[in-house]
């Protein structure tokens, strides 16, 4: 479903591109990139003060006419990306998924769809770019785009994630677009849920190429970023927070999202800085100063 025979510098659907206003008309203002290709930006997306040789950010799809368009709205699914979109529409053929675009609804396939889908519900979707007439079609069969067969990230790597579901160990959750991974529940220390895109860290891929996914830094850098809100708490909170070495693991990670091992390790830089204080009734800050 990947489209190889394309020349690379055609204006392609489900991508956003910074394009030049080549002319005016009745209809909207024409939009060309680098081989001169133009794309209609309808009216209803431009202002009086356009003019000849502007730059602008466009999202590119098919309208309800087939034609490739353009528009300055952003929709919550590009070619190339997994995400959770609500059916707003059934026919024999397949469903229409809202894409966040004027007028326009994505298309989900009956064959890309597992099961059957109901109007009103969210499903994981994956929104690819058709072989054959080129338009943005979505499908619930990730298989062929989410996989870890071949593995791209490497440990310790920021990935961005999409929280695509919760089972009693954790949650599992799609990597950069392309790879599943999992963020065990004791790892956890803040509200996660189905849906969530966050920016995290791979802590270890194992020798059947399972990813598992961290939400904090491993190592200095998540001890120093933990350090900061610690001094971010403390000021929020008149210099002072209940909280020391001693304090029980639920407490501190109701209070900080740490667990108690970090929480330890970056109060105690905190202390070699000479920025906090301990006490039995918790820590406080010394002098409002930064790392």
């Amino acid at each position: 479903m990947h489209r190889t025979n394309l020349d690379k510098e055609m204006l392609r659907a489900g991508r956003t591109e910074t394009l030049t206003v080549s002319r005016i008309s009745e209809y909207g203002i024409y939009l060309a990139d680098e081989e001169h290709q133009e794309v209609l930006l309808p009216n209803r997306y431009t202002s009086l003060s356009d003019k000849i040789g502007d730059k602008k950010e466009v999202f590119i799809y098919h309208d309800s006419e087939d034609r490739l368009v353009a528009t300055t709205e952003t929709p919550r699914l590009k070619a190339g990306e997994a995400g959770f979109l609500r059916v707003v529409d059934k026919t024999p053929h397949g469903a229409f998924l809202d894409w966040g675009l004027h007028g326009k609804d994505l298309f989900l396939p009956n064959r890309n769809q597992q099961g059957g889908v109901l109007v009103g519900h969210e499903y994981l979707v994956y929104l690819y770019e058709d072989d054959i007439t080129g338009r943005c079609v979505a499908t619930e069969k990730l298989k062929a785009f989410v996989n870890n067969e071949l593995i791209s990230v490497k440990p310790r790597e920021q990935v961005t994630i999409l929280v695509a579901s919760e089972s009693p160990i954790g949650f599992r959750v799609v990597v950069n677009n392309r790879h599943w991974g999992m963020i065990y529940r004791n790892q956890i220390f803040q509200p996660v849920a189905v849906g969530d895109r966050l920016t995290a860290y791979v802590a270890r891929i194992t020798d059947d190429n399972r990813i598992d996914i961290s939400l904090q830094q491993s190592g200095l850098a998540q001890v120093k970023d933990s350090a900061e809100v610690l001094l971010r708490l403390l000021r929020e909170n008149n210099g002072v927070i209940p909280l020391n070495d001693d304090s029980d693991p639920e407490e501190v990670r109701s209070l900080t999202r740490m667990s108690k091992k970090i929480f330890k390790r970056s109060l105690g830089m905190l202390l070699k800085r000479g920025l906090v204080e301990t006490g039995p009734n918790g820590t406080k800050l010394k002098e409002d100063k930064t790392l």
